[in-house]
């Protein structure tokens, strides 16, 4: 994917990020990222020698130097505050701690200093509510997509596309799209799985491109057909069940209030440029509560599955009954008429006989089970 020069600065720092993870194979992120190995090597060296500033065209100063004075951290505090409104004590303590700042206030201290500044209102404390949620075990165990609401621009209407790690909360992808049809999707997955390879499954709700809201017990469009056909699980929140998914309604409360809030924008590449600076910000420098205060970067490792563009044949088990699926999702099964998902027009699907249940099947989409049958009640 080749590097704009909008977001070159933090691509090499995502890249550099990723490169000094202990296990990182740095030729497989060169090729993910579009580079030589030569400038990797280069990139790392550079960061080596003088951090993140090496990764620019020209040096920068440091964000911060030590020996501040009790004043000096006050405003370092009350900067940091301003420049991320919806961080709080906790977050900024940690944060101080990452720029190399000594003698940091304890989170108390920095959350009076910022009510003396009139920096937390009333309503910001009482929805200060600690979270405990289940997380795999792994990067890449599992993905979780879904679009934010829409809003508006002088150019029209923006749908936010997210994509996050559920283990290390790291966003994958942060995309502007003016609509929300599959094309879009697929597009923006691709750039996503080019990138850090491929996830073992990715969980969705079940409205379009990704669900039908009429046969959530399907859940096949042809955007699942294309993710189970990479090899990808897919599973679906339950209908009007959103906290499925809620460490990603977490991360669109998070844009809403650190990017979206009060801001409009004209287009959708001004859209894109806020997002992409701001998901510089959430990977890889904002302390995250359900990680002990580290950046979800420390947590993130590239995945070993590696995307590959061209679908494989579809093949099915010895014992199974194979049926191709006519025009408008219609087929004919033991002598009954059945109906399926549009999206598997001109597919195999395959009949799987349950064991100790006569007349009752199994119906498979490659490793998807979509449906039971029970031709007694047809």
């Amino acid at each position: 994917m080749p590097w704009s020069p909008r977001d070159a600065m933090s691509l090499r720092e995502e890249f550099v990020l990723l490169a000094r993870q202990e296990d990182a194979d740095i030729r497989q992120l060169c090729r993910q990222f579009s580079i030589s190995p030569t400038t990797g090597y280069k990139l790392l060296k550079r960061y080596d020698e003088l951090g993140a500033a090496g990764l620019a065209e020209r040096s920068r100063r440091p964000a911060s130097s030590p020996g501040r004075t009790c004043a000096d951290m006050e405003r370092e505090v009350v900067a940091l505050r301003l420049a991320h409104p919806a961080w709080g004590g906790r977050k900024i303590h940690a944060r101080l701690l990452d720029l190399g700042h000594t003698q940091v206030p304890p989170p108390s201290t920095i959350t009076s200093i910022l009510h003396r500044h009139a920096l937390i209102s009333a309503a910001a404390t009482d929805a200060a509510t600690p979270w405990q949620r289940f997380e795999h075990a792994h990067p890449n165990a599992l993905w979780q997509i879904d679009f934010k609401g829409h809003f508006e621009t002088a150019a029209g209407r923006c749908h936010p596309l997210t994509l996050l790690d559920d283990h290390s909360r790291y966003n994958l992808l942060l995309h502007a799209c003016s609509r929300t049809h599959t094309a879009a999707v697929q597009e923006a997955l691709t750039g996503a799985f080019q990138r850090y390879g491929m996830p073992v499954r990715i969980n969705a709700d079940n409205g379009p491109p990704w669900g039908s809201p009429r046969t959530p017990e399907h859940g096949l469009t042809d955007l699942t057909i294309w993710l189970i056909r990479l090899g990808i699980q897919v599973s679906h929140s339950r209908p009007y069940h959103p906290q499925t998914n809620g460490k990603l309604e977490r991360f669109h409360r998070s844009l809403k209030a650190e990017v979206l809030n009060g801001r409009s924008f004209s287009d959708l590449p001004q859209a894109q440029l806020a997002f992409d600076q701001w998901r510089l910000v959430y990977n890889q420098q904002r302390p995250h509560e359900a990680l002990d205060m580290a950046a979800p970067c420390t947590r993130y490792r590239h995945s070993k599955r590696e995307f590959t563009p061209t679908l494989g044949p579809i093949s099915y088990a010895s014992g199974d009954q194979v049926e191709k699926v006519k025009w408008d999702g219609k087929l004919t099964f033991e002598g009954r008429p059945l109906r399926v998902s549009n999206a598997l027009q001109g597919l195999p699907i395959a009949f799987r006989p349950i064991q100790e249940r006569d007349g009752c099947y199994d119906v498979y989409f490659c490793h998807y089970k979509f449906m039971q049958l029970d031709l007694s009640l047809l």
